[in-house]
């Protein structure tokens, strides 16, 4: 019989299986992820997750639409000599 933890490791692997498009083949991440986030919950978050991209703030994001605008640089327009 499943234990407890168990059980809830396979539900949020399952979770995370829907939310990410139901994509086969990756049940092995899955299990891993959730056990780590259960770990997570049990410690109160002490537990080190694997570490995401950082986030843009909304005063980084505010900082980069007020940045002057550069004109893109154009492919194949450089004169060659």
């Amino acid at each position: 019989m499943r234990s407890d933890r168990a059980e809830r490791i396979k539900e949020r692997a399952y979770a995370i299986w829907l939310a990410e498009g139901r994509v086969h083949g990756k049940h092995q991440d899955h299990w891993h992820r959730a056990e780590r986030e259960i770990a997570a919950e049990e410690t109160g978050g002490a537990t080190a997750r694997r570490p995401s991209r950082p986030r843009a703030t909304k005063a980084a994001s505010e900082t980069a639409a007020a940045a002057p605008k550069r004109p893109a640089a154009r492919r194949g327009t450089a004169k060659k000599s």
